[in-house]
């Protein structure tokens, strides 16, 4: 009797002590991963902030980062202060150096303009400006209806072509927040990004021709080729393919036969 209590007691003894154990892994394992990383100060926003802001020291805070730093991490506060963003932040969130504009650039929409780039305004309605739907951040392609020059074929009226493609608004009117909900803001101007060149293009043609706006996908970034169209094209087109005849003169007034006059008597 004696002997079978000893060996229970035995057993019982070695389950606890494995049990024991396994739970001894557990807490331990726990506690490593629970171990504090190694963490680097880097700056981040201290509050959210809006596009186009001047940063300044109440903007901005050391944080103590766990693990790899992000990329183009900013680590003193210094190299932060009084440069312009080109992107909403939110709290806490690191600045990073492609998030700000150049030193001495300043804030609001001057800041936004990446370098190589300008920013051009082009006055718009409702119907140009795609009913007030042409918000800061949305892409598009700009058309232009004029009278071709002397030279065009004979008969084709005005004609339509599509000058830029996948032109980015810089602001509306004096809005340069980008809205994700994309609600319409009907504004009389706003501001493109363009290369030089095209700059100097459109500010030929502003003057000379009427410019409409095409609102088109932010993702499609293909470029359409066209061949542009004109009022002639278009109407031959409706008739089957065969230019409307010219108008008619009608016949030629008969004249009247000459009367030679007679010598004085």
């Amino acid at each position: 009797m004696n002997q079978r209590f000893l060996s229970v007691i035995l057993f019982a003894f070695i389950v606890s002590a494995i049990a024991s154990f396994g739970l001894y892994k557990v807490v331990t394992s726990r506690m490593d991963a629970n171990k504090a990383a190694p963490t680097t100060p880097i700056v981040a926003a201290s509050k959210d902030l809006g596009l186009g802001t001047l940063l300044k020291a109440e903007d901005v805070k050391m944080i103590e980062w766990p693990g790899d730093v992000p990329p183009q991490a900013i680590r003193k506060m210094e190299d932060a202060i009084g440069r312009g963003i080109i992107g909403n932040m939110v709290a806490g969130e690191p600045i990073l150096e492609s998030r700000l504009a150049m030193r001495g650039a300043g804030a609001g929409m001057a800041a936004m303009i990446p370098k190589g780039m300008r920013a051009m305004a082009v006055r718009v309605n409702e119907v140009v400006g795609v009913a007030g739907f042409v918000v800061p951040g949305m892409r598009v392609d700009l058309i232009i209806n004029a009278v071709p020059p002397s030279g065009a074929p004979p008969g084709a009226g005005n004609m339509a072509k599509i000058l830029l493609q996948n032109i980015e608004i810089l602001s509306a009117g004096q809005n340069i927040q980008k809205d994700a909900e994309g609600k319409p803001i009907p504004v009389p101007v706003v501001n493109i990004l363009v290369t030089p060149d095209q700059a100097e293009v459109l500010s030929l043609v502003t003057n000379d021709a009427r410019i409409q706006l095409v609102l088109r996908n932010p993702m499609d970034t293909e470029v359409a080729v066209t061949q542009g169209t004109s009022m002639g094209a278009i109407l031959s087109s409706a008739l089957g393919g065969k230019a409307p005849p010219p108008p008619s003169a009608g016949p030629m007034p008969k004249r009247a036969p000459a009367v030679t006059p007679r010598p004085a008597a």
